[in-house]
């Protein structure tokens, strides 16, 4: 009987007959997980063939008050709040208020590009597809770190003066501000603003009443999770996010047991509440939203046997081992989560967590682990296999990073004329950026982000190195001057020190030219 077993369970790759990975299992394979991952806190929960059949937290909300993760504990789930946005597109494109490919510039006349062709031809779904030509992460210094003051104003004339890194709609890069546009378009459509129109036309429906548009939105905050880090090689809380222009790219702060509900619905195409006899968008919009718009380059893998992979609306798309794979994560300072969907396998998982870095790693691991359990593959002890990465991953960045400040220590700075590189320098997009002295040192500042500040350090050369102010994520930079003939500063370069600084501090993007040419 057991070699028959045996037999049937490997002709049966999707585990019908054979048994899953039962919650006993799930606790430990998430607690060894967290052994290995320096993870305050996280929270798991699977859907399958429209049951929830797991919901739990593990861990602490907090190191300092060591209050449990349940499963109504709430997180921020950063980009995974971008397909509630191509959602409330998909609402207004069933209202007939919109169309996907109406030009942007038809509903907001203020909407800037960088050049006449592209700007008069950019399309709602070129929005939220990540091919508008434009780099990674480009102009995210508006927003990370938070606290700066940018508006909707200055993100709409914002995209005229960056220069693209391929042509338009056909490279994936993606892209955080065209996302907010889009959220901008969706209040200007519905005369409510983002927030109001995904809880009353999404939250509010789905009975999701512990999900939040916005931080601010939660009074209760009782079972709000802490924000954590372990960039410094030991955890410890760092502030939560605070909110962007809207939430479009990521300002949800949801629990896993409401993810559920939200997983169901796209497992449903759309259908939801007591035997789906509620539809909240249409299957034509819900097949729109998990097409491929922009092809992206597929990794040859033996164990999955890809052949596809892309982005659709909101969603990363794919096949493994002959099933269509739905998924995305998110990161934010602290928070990171993601959400997998097998729809051939009726099959969804999502994993919260509360501490930036090493969550990374948690939430890949384990979601791997539990999808291939359902597809019948052998354990690949995927947990070891990352916390080996992010361990190799963290020493290499950690050993360039001391040794640019160990050189900064001892460099000998006694030839650098402080007086050639004081002074007030603009870039487009970012605005200005002022070097002065003060008790007989060099600082940076930024006028409209106020936490990009700190000491400027003569590294080599031309070239000085910062800590700033900010240190919720690793985003210390070099400095490098250009200097005219007599040996002024007339321009200023930025670029992150560590090898693994997020691409959302995007200095490279910057070029600060001196205002004052005295």
């Amino acid at each position: 009987m057991k070699t028959l077993y045996a037999v049937l369970c490997s002709l049966l790759m999707s585990g019908s007959i054979c048994a899953q990975m039962n919650s006993k299992q799930i606790d430990s394979l998430v607690n060894y997980a967290m052994s290995k991952f320096n993870v305050a806190g996280a929270a798991v929960a699977i859907v399958k063939d429209g049951k929830i059949i797991h919901n739990k937290g593990y861990g602490i909300k907090s190191i300092e008050t060591k209050s449990p993760v349940n499963e109504h504990t709430q997180f921020a789930i950063a980009s995974n709040s971008k397909a509630f946005t191509t959602v409330a597109l998909a609402l207004l494109v069933e209202e007939g208020k919109i169309n996907w490919l109406d030009k942007v510039k038809d509903h907001i006349p203020e909407f800037t590009m960088y050049n006449d062709y592209v700007e008069d031809n950019f399309n709602v779904q070129d929005l939220v597809t990540h091919r508008s030509g434009l780099g990674l992460g480009i102009g995210d210094l508006m927003f990370f770190p938070d606290g700066s003051d940018f508006t909707m104003d200055d993100l709409l004339s914002s995209f005229q003066h960056f220069k693209p890194e391929s042509a338009f709609r056909t490279k994936w890069d993606y892209d955080n501000l065209l996302y907010l546009v889009a959220g901008e378009l969706i209040a200007r459509k519905s005369g409510m603003t983002w927030e109001a129109f995904v809880k009353t036309r999404i939250l509010d429906p789905l009975n999701m009443d512990n999900t939040y548009a916005s931080l601010s939105e939660i009074k209760d905050t009782s079972n709000l999770s802490s924000s954590h880090s372990t960039d410094t090689g030991t955890i410890r809380i760092i502030p939560t996010f605070k909110e962007m222009i809207n939430g479009a790219a990521g300002g949800i702060f949801s629990n896993v047991d409401d993810l559920c509900e939200w997983m169901l619905l796209h497992l449903n195409n759309g259908k939801y509440g007591e035997n789906l006899n509620k539809q909240l968008f249409s299957g034509l919009n819900h097949r729109e939203m998990w097409k491929i718009h922009t092809v992206m380059r597929v990794n040859p893998d033996s164990r999955y046997n890809s052949h596809f992979s892309g982005y659709g609306l909101g969603w990363f798309l794919s096949d493994v081992k002959g099933n269509m794979k739905v998924e995305h994560t998110g990161g934010l300072p602290g928070m990171l989560s993601n959400t997998v969907m097998m729809p051939d396998l009726n099959l969804g998982v999502v994993i919260l967590t509360n501490t930036s870095d090493d969550g990374g790693g948690l939430f890949s691991s384990v979601a791997n682990a539990i999808v291939d359990d359902y597809l019948g593959l052998d354990n690949f002890n995927w947990v070891d296999k990352y916390a080996a990465y992010y361990k190799k991953r963290a020493k290499g960045s950690d050993d360039f990073t001391k040794k640019v400040w160990e050189d900064v220590g001892v460099a000998d700075a006694s030839n650098i004329k402080r007086k050639n590189y004081i002074g007030l320098y603009e870039d487009k997009w970012f605005g200005n950026v002022e070097v002065f002295h003060d008790k007989g040192k060099m600082y940076i500042k930024s006028y409209r982000s106020p936490k990009l500040n700190g000491e400027l350090q003569f590294y080599k050369d031309q070239t000085f190195a910062v800590r700033w102010e900010y240190q919720d994520m690793n985003a210390d930079a070099f400095v490098t001057f250009d200097l005219d003939e007599v040996g002024k500063a007339q321009r200023i370069k930025i670029k992150g020190i560590s090898p693994n600084i997020d691409f959302s501090f995007d200095f490279q993007d910057l070029d600060l030219q001196r205002v004052n040419k005295d």
